[in-house]
């Protein structure tokens, strides 16, 4: 699914350093499940959640059979968008696929004439949402904060946050409460990662690469940049990959 900031591109570099000892039947967790696609290529216990609940509903829906139309027109766009509490699971939908870039609500995208031809960004967000539904299965979608994610003992942990200093999401996030969060999981047993541009100096950067994406360091969202995505751990527990 195209999602503002999706790790889609980079899941093959990164997955096999996450799940790299993985025990059977360990859980794998994502407290940012956002466009689900890291998640839809891990096999085994999968627990995927995110703090907008438009979203959470979205894959709770899909994943129980739930099929969206293939085009929503602009009408139905700002309806949507000025109704989101009327279907929680729809909303999700347009309000990530039927929008530019997978930006929460960042203007319509239909039929549009680009130098390439013309596109039909509806029906390749569909197509492609379709796709991706025949490997969410069994996945434990929820609607929950970082924070209230009921976790089991000894998990694998992946967080795609918001990234500092670059388009805002949906609502504000305190990035240093995030980090301190991130400690605390650690010290707790679990493996935790983190994907960033940059990190407090007590993780480690176990990975990077530039990339071309949405989004970028230096702020702003649309279109291609520049920049150079990395993997974060914490340094002060035993968490080698």
């Amino acid at each position: 699914m195209k999602y503002m900031g999706s790790k889609n591109r980079i899941a093959k570099h990164i997955l096999p350093l996450i799940l790299k000892g993985r025990k059977e039947g360990q859980w794998y967790v994502e407290p940012f499940v956002g466009g689900a696609n890291m998640i839809d290529k891990v096999n085994g216990n999968r627990i995927g959640a995110d703090s907008n609940k438009y979203v959470a509903n979205m894959w709770i829906e899909l994943e129980n059979g739930w099929v969206p139309n293939k085009d929503y027109t602009k009408k139905c766009y700002d309806f949507i968008k000025n109704n989101k509490e009327e279907f929680l699971h729809i909303t999700g939908y347009v309000g990530i696929n039927c929008s530019y870039s997978g930006k929460w609500f960042g203007g319509y995208a239909g039929i549009v004439k680009t130098k390439g031809g013309i596109r039909n960004y509806q029906s390749e967000a569909y197509r492609n949402t379709i796709k991706q539904v025949q490997n969410i299965k069994g996945i434990k979608f929820v609607h929950s904060s970082y924070e209230d994610l009921e976790i089991p003992n000894n998990s694998i942990i992946y967080c795609d946050p918001p990234y500092d200093n670059t388009t805002k999401y949906k609502d504000s996030f305190n990035h240093s409460e995030f980090w301190e969060w991130c400690r605390e999981m650690a010290k707790k047993g679990h493996k935790v990662f983190i994907s960033e541009y940059n990190a407090p100096n007590d993780f480690e950067c176990v990975w990077q690469k530039e990339v071309k994406s949405s989004l970028s360091a230096n702020g702003g969202v649309g279109g291609n940049k520049n920049s150079i995505e990395k993997l974060f751990i914490y340094k002060e527990v035993n968490n080698a990959i």
